[in-house]
């Protein structure tokens, strides 16, 4: 059991009337029905937890290295925060925080050692998972035969600062791509480990509250770490959550017993955040108003903004869409087949015989949005978005999905429809 924790099928008129929970608590409980909310840490009957400095981090990156993994984190290049090897924390943003607002992104100091002090950037893990280009078969012609090229075994990875709403897309690509045995993805995924980061100070696009993915970590996770900094303190509360991530935090010295006021104060870090969020969006019955509204003039005004330049599905974490390529060497002998990351903003996505199936600007970003929202619940029994924000830092022109969703509520087609025979809304004569 969870110190915050509230799992329960809601009306939503319960739910906002619900004295425990905090305003955006129980705007993601009256939005989502179903919805677990935790602040990520266990109470301290429960599991055990352990407190460790900056050093105890650095040994952390360096115990994970010495069982064979290739650690992958935040660092900052071209200004920005992106996903590549570490080797230390000094390769982390260290006293940086990243501004986020529709269509802009800047890091600024924070005037402090953070290791952990902004959010998400462009990237997320699934270009480590399921790269942006993958040769999915090589071969090559030898005599009258074709030999088949083996692929490299994937390296082992270990993601580092992983936050709670990117453990959750993982899980939403584990239904995309497991059940269906993947060759790329499974053996990738199957042989990683996952140090969680509890999200303390969320981003001026973030809403993960609203989807129920954070701020922070429930599972997913090998270890967690949640950063505590003020005061002349700077530590950080370490949980492992799987044997594996045991064994690691095992290995660690200098780590110690956490005390019963560390944990409430990280504890308290990871709930205030729940009450900074930078959006919000009700998802109460958002499938049906997204099916509802299909011919919503407020997606033509949209696509006069929308470039179709990719950028949202591009930086999506759960976005899974893909093209394949073959390609030949100029003199025949090798070939290989490529699989490439494709977007359903792009023409080719729907070309048939005859043309494309969703010719307008207004009828992809429809696609786009009807699917994350809403037929993904259909295909995979979740939502398809996880609340990161990311596609709206990202978007040239600053589109807000949140606020594109609260324009179609609010001009429901549904609310319009007048129905035919009750006499008190029969036209009165004048």
């Amino acid at each position: 059991m969870y110190c915050v924790l509230r799992i329960a099928y809601y009306d939503s008129r319960l739910a906002t009337r619900d004295p425990g929970l905090s305003t955006p608590c129980r705007t993601a409980l009256g939005g989502i029905g179903r919805h677990l909310y935790r602040c990520g840490i266990p109470s301290a009957e429960v599991r055990k937890l352990f407190i460790i400095d900056r050093e105890g981090v650095d040994a952390l990156i360096a115990a994970l290295q010495e069982r064979g993994f290739e650690v992958v984190g935040p660092t900052v290049r071209t200004g920005a925060i992106v996903y590549d090897r570490v080797a230390s924390t000094a390769d982390l943003p260290v006293g940086l925080r990243d501004v986020q607002e529709a269509g802009t992104y800047r890091l600024e100091e924070r005037g402090d050692a953070a290791l952990f002090g902004y959010v998400v950037g462009p990237q997320s893990w699934k270009r480590f998972l399921s790269p942006p280009r993958t040769a999915v078969w090589a071969g090559r012609r030898e005599g009258d035969a074709i030999v088949s090229t083996v692929p490299a075994e994937p390296p082992r990875y270990a993601f580092f600062g992983v936050r709670p709403c990117e453990i959750a897309a993982m899980k939403i690509q584990d239904e995309v791509y497991l059940p269906a045995g993947d060759t790329v993805y499974g053996p990738r995924r199957s042989g990683s480990f996952t140090v969680a980061v509890n999200c303390t100070e969320p981003g001026g696009t973030c809403f993960c509250t609203s989807m129920g993915t954070g701020p922070g970590v429930s599972d997913g996770y090998d270890l967690s770490l949640t950063e505590v900094i003020g005061d002349g303190t700077h530590h950080f509360l370490v949980e492992a959550g799987s044997d594996a991530g045991a064994e690691v935090l095992g290995a660690i010295t200098g780590a110690r017993t956490a005390e019963s006021g560390e944990m409430a104060e990280a504890r308290s870090l990871v709930v205030a955040a729940a009450d900074h969020m930078g959006r919000s969006v009700d998802t109460l019955g958002v499938k049906e108003l997204l099916y509802s509204n299909a011919l919503n003039p407020h997606w033509e005004e949209i696509a006069l903004r929308c470039l179709t330049c990719t950028n949202c599905t591009m930086v999506c974490p759960t976005c899974f869409c893909s093209t394949v390529e073959d390609h030949q060497s100029l003199d025949g002998v090798e070939a290989e087949r490529v699989r490439v990351w494709d977007s359903c903003f792009t023409l080719d996505f729907s070309y048939i015989h005859g043309g494309p199936l969703r010719s307008s600007v207004s009828s992809r970003y429809r696609q786009w949005l009807t699917h994350k929202f809403a037929s993904w619940q259909d295909q995979f029994d979740s939502s398809g978005c996880v609340g990161c924000g990311r596609c709206i830092t990202w978007c040239p022109v600053g589109i807000d999905v949140t606020a594109e969703i609260t324009e179609i509520r609010e001009s429901d087609l549904r609310s319009q429809v007048v129905p035919v025979g009750e006499p008190e809304l029969r036209r009165q004569p004048t």
